[in-house]
């Protein structure tokens, strides 16, 4: 295998790639959307006119738009339903839940893996009993839990910080997925097993956490006395009539012949049955019409039917937006989030699994509910979820036009903000830390137009799309569907957000977390290592053939040779952590069966360091013996660099901690 400078980038790309496959699944991936910022300020008498939202209406736009969608996507199949003032309105199924068998999807009965959505459901739970009294949103939650959560900031972590995702977890990702049912545990024994490390100071950073919704369904058993799977069923699933909507895995048997088939692409194979570890967080199998029962009582405000699951003020309370976010951005509610488009107001939640993707939509002021599933990737899944939002409330909910004007303030402010960005939700003391430099995104002023872009959001034409200031600190993109909004964190540095406010953007300021310096650092250590491999047998069959025996000591020969081995153990450590990560990807084998190779190669890692100290020493030595060559010396030194670089860079980026929750 030919590796070089490219090449070692791409085996970290590799691991980038894992990483964030994985930390989406089980995550909400809502499409780009417009805050609610203007609309009420301009006259209704100017709001332009959108279509009625009539079940014929909805059924001839869905039946254009959905069908060319997932053919485009290459996508198996996909079910949308919509809700109005307390009813079904359309619900249909396109495509195939089993495409072998050419199973159609039927909105009714067909289940789909909503992921994350499934949160809303341990959010309300946890709703429910704050109204009994056993639980108090601003409550100490060690003194619901039966182990304690290590102290840390000097401030505990409670019930609305988790619901607003602000705990400050690190991310973790290791057994959200399983390789089989038999690996299931008790959320308990998991929650003891796996916690993640405190980054942030609670009710501070958003960044979204699995593990701290899993503790929060957990809390829920402790106080209410029923497991968590028999709590939905009894408070929810029963009284809303859910009868094709279940938490538990496997399956119960009378509900196995509705499940979907997963799909990565709908012209390939289906994918097993996906085992949830951490199941309150996104284990739900549900149909569309069932979860058009669940929409509807939130949005009445608990009220179904003639059963009422929250009472009115608790769920409004639940849909409230919640304090900490900029004016203007899409803020977090209590477990839901905002999702506002075309200055309508909207909450809900998105939800991924490896192959089904999801959205949920609350437009509370028009009591209107959306709910979309696909159950395949595709070549471009997150785009048509977008696609069909944004279309959806162009067409029923236009925007009303407003004016912008600039800020005079426009040029110092783009200078100010520009910089390099790390997201919160990231890895960063385990060992994936290093997904957090690789996903760094870049804010750049540009001077032409005092705009801001960064070159890795781009627009339909493949074009960085462009920011301008529409008040202080808050950017709209020039298409006008995108905002960002810039603040100070509680040292001053810039922070961004984005309409996504389960996490935000922190500016990097040290050199030795942006991008640029570890791809450098990193590009060039593998360079020189995998050359000094590579070139070591061709040198050795030059001097055969010229009859040019090496002219050094036997001290410098043994030098030579341990730091060759030490590139060659650089190499093992760089490739097993590619191959082990990949194959936690595909699921192949399980998380916990990896730690024994994941420990031999931090052996292998720790013994580079080694040889980095013996690298330096050869190098120096190398310039202090007159008999050899220039260029020896010079390949040498380089050598040093490369062996220093590379232990730098594994150790700065957690690669070598033996404390293996990630």
């Amino acid at each position: 295998m030919k590796i070089s400078a490219r090449a070692g980038l791409l085996s970290l790309a590799a691991i980038s790639l894992f990483c964030f496959s994985a930390m989406f699944a089980q995550t909400p991936v809502p499409p780009p959307t417009l805050s609610m910022t203007h609309a009420a300020a301009a006259s209704s008498a100017s709001a332009p006119k959108g279509h009625e939202l009539t079940a014929d209406d909805l059924g001839a736009f869905l039946d254009g738009l959905v069908p060319q969608q997932i053919g485009h996507s290459d996508i198996a199949g996909a079910v949308v339903a919509v809700v109005k003032d307390g009813k079904l309105l359309y619900a249909k199924g396109y495509g195939y839940a089993d495409v072998a068998k050419k199973i159609p999807v039927d909105p009714e009965t067909t289940l789909f893996r909503p992921g994350s959505i499934s949160k809303t459901f341990a959010w309300t739970a946890v709703m429910q009993q704050v109204e009994l009294g056993k639980l108090d949103l601003d409550h100490d939650v060690n003194d619901y839990l039966d182990f304690k959560i290590p102290p840390a900031f000097s401030k505990p972590i409670t019930l609305r910080n988790i619901m607003t995702h602000s705990t400050g977890y690190e991310e973790t990702i290791k057994d959200l997925f399983l390789t089989d049912i038999k690996n299931l545990v008790p959320i308990e024994v998991y929650l003891r097993a796996h916690m993640p490390a405190r980054i942030f100071p609670p009710g501070v950073t958003p960044a979204y956490s699995n593990y701290a919704t899993t503790m929060a369904a957990y809390i829920v058993e402790r106080v209410s006395g029923q497991k968590f799977d028999d709590y939905v069923e009894e408070h929810f699933f029963k009284p809303l009539n859910m009868h094709y909507a279940t938490f538990r895995q496997p399956l119960p048997d009378n509900l196995k012949s509705y499940m979907s088939q997963g799909y990565i692409l709908g012209s390939g194979e289906p994918k097993p049955f996906e085992v949830v570890q951490v199941s309150p967080a996104g284990s739900l199998s549900a149909s569309a019409v069932d979860m058009t029962h669940w929409m509807i009582m939130h949005l009445q405000n608990g009220k179904y039917g003639d059963v009422q699951i929250l009472k009115p003020e608790t769920a409004i309370q639940m849909h409230s937006r919640q304090e900490g976010w900029p004016a203007g951005m899409h803020a977090m509610c209590l477990g839901f989030y905002e999702q506002s488009e075309n200055g309508h107001r909207s909450i809900g939640h998105g939800g991924d699994t490896v192959s089904f993707h999801s959205d949920m939509h609350l437009l509370l002021n028009d009591n209107v509910g959306i709910f979309l599933s696909v159950n395949s990737l595709g070549r471009d899944q997150a785009d048509m979820r977008g696609t069909f939002f944004n279309r959806f409330m162009d067409r029923y909910f236009p925007e009303t036009p407003v004016n912008e004007p600039g800020v005079s303030t426009a040029a110092q402010d783009a200078k100010a903000v520009a910089g390099t960005y790390m997201v919160s939700r990231r890895f960063e003391t385990n060992i994936l830390a290093v997904t957090g430099v690789l996903g760094e995104t870049e804010i750049v002023a540009d001077p032409k137009d005092n705009t801001i872009f960064s070159p890795d959001m781009k627009g339909l034409d493949g074009q960085p799309k462009h920011f301008r200031e529409i008040s202080a600190g808050v950017y709209r993109s020039l298409d006008g569907k995108d905002k960002l909004a810039f603040t100070k964190d509680a040292i001053g540095r810039p922070v961004f957000y984005m309409d996504y406010p389960f996490m935000v953007f922190l500016r990097v300021d040290s050199l030795f977390d942006k991008k640029g310096f570890n791809f450098f650092v990193i590009g060039f250590s593998l360079t020189v290592i995998a050359l000094t491999i590579l070139l070591w047998p061709v040198a050795a069959m030059f001097r055969s053939h010229y009859a040019k025996p090496l002219t050094l000591d036997d001290g410098a020969k043994r030098l030579r040779l341990l730091v060759r081995l030490d590139c060659i153990a650089a190499l093992v450590f760089i490739v097993g952590f590619v191959s082990i990560l990949n194959g936690l990807e595909s699921l192949k084998i399980s998380a916990e069966g990896l730690d024994i190779w994941i420990h031999l190669l931090q052996v292998v890692g720790v013994l580079t360091g080694f040889g980095a100290l013996l690298a330096l020493l050869n190098a120096v030595k190398s310039w202090g013996d007159s008999a050899q060559w220039l260029w020896y010396k010079i390949w040498s030194t380089l050598q040093a660099f490369a062996c220093v670089g590379f232990f730098w860079f594994i150790f700065h980026w957690h690669f070598l901690n033996l404390h293996l929750n990630y």
